[in-house]
């Protein structure tokens, strides 16, 4: 991980108040970087995911992960700042590759980052990650407690079933893990009852058992076989190496 963060703004000016109002609302100091991306060689653009310190304090549930991009126009002396926030990292990496940043440039990779625990996880991270707008953002929630999890609720664009899609994460501290799991229910309501009673399990996307559910199995053996040859069976993104997208350590839990 990586602490220090300058964007190297000092002589150049926003392009709007949007621009301005996003970095005077972003404080630096309360931020743990986490991956971050510069253009070279004359760097007009820039993506950082960290890890904000300062959500730990406020709102109980509220996300922790933040997303920053910024493009400099440097003719102009001109710059264009966006934030958002998200509950896991695969949903900050699909905002910052919508934003132009190769995916490659932004995954997570070892050191001190939890570790995927199956090879489903690591499907599941990397359909968020190259889903583009497929997905609209319902709600997110992030708990330090027991359970220790992160889940964001969305609707599914292109499902033909059961379109509310809640993307559950959980951390095994002990072990060092988490896992990532998608569920599928028909309503808002029905998932905010599953979330409320957890009395079930989660319940498994339609395509999951249909003539899809063969390639949801292909690629998830694709990973695996990946995996355990140490190669990766897509180079040109790197996300399926071992730990490439893996969890982020909220609230210093593995920091």
């Amino acid at each position: 991980m990586n602490d220090i963060l300058d964007f190297g703004l000092d002589d150049l000016s926003p392009v709007d108040d949007d621009s301005e109002e996003a970095m005077e609302a972003l404080w630096t100091g309360d931020l743990t970087v986490l991956s971050q991306h510069h253009t070279t060689p004359y760097g007009s653009h820039s993506f950082v995911l960290a890890h904000d310190r300062s959500v730990t304090w406020g709102i109980p549930g509220e996300p922790q992960l933040v997303a920053i991009a910024v493009a400099r126009d440097l003719r102009q002396s001109t710059f264009t700042f966006e934030t958002s926030h998200h509950a896991t990292a695969s949903f900050a990496q699909n905002w910052l590759a919508e934003r132009g940043c190769p995916l490659e440039r932004i995954a997570l990779r070892g050191g001190d980052y939890i570790e995927p625990a199956d090879d489903l996880t690591l499907q599941v991270e990397q359909q968020i990650q190259k889903s583009g707008t497929r997905y609209e953002v319902l709600d997110t929630y992030t708990s330090d407690d027991n359970p220790s999890e992160a889940w964001t609720l969305v609707n599914d664009s292109q499902a033909t079933q059961a379109p509310v899609r809640l993307f559950y994460e959980e951390w095994n501290q002990g072990a060092g893990t988490y896992t990532m799991r998608e569920g599928a229910f028909t309503d808002v309501g029905v998932a905010q009852t599953w979330l409320d009673e957890r009395s079930e399990p989660l319940p498994e996307p339609p395509e999951y058992s249909d003539h899809n559910g063969a390639v949801v199995r292909a690629r998830i053996a694709r990973i695996a076989l990946s995996r355990s040859a140490g190669t990766s069976p897509t180079p040109q993104t790197g996300l399926d190496a071992p730990g490439a997208s893996a969890a982020v350590p909220v609230q210093g839990r593995l920091l």
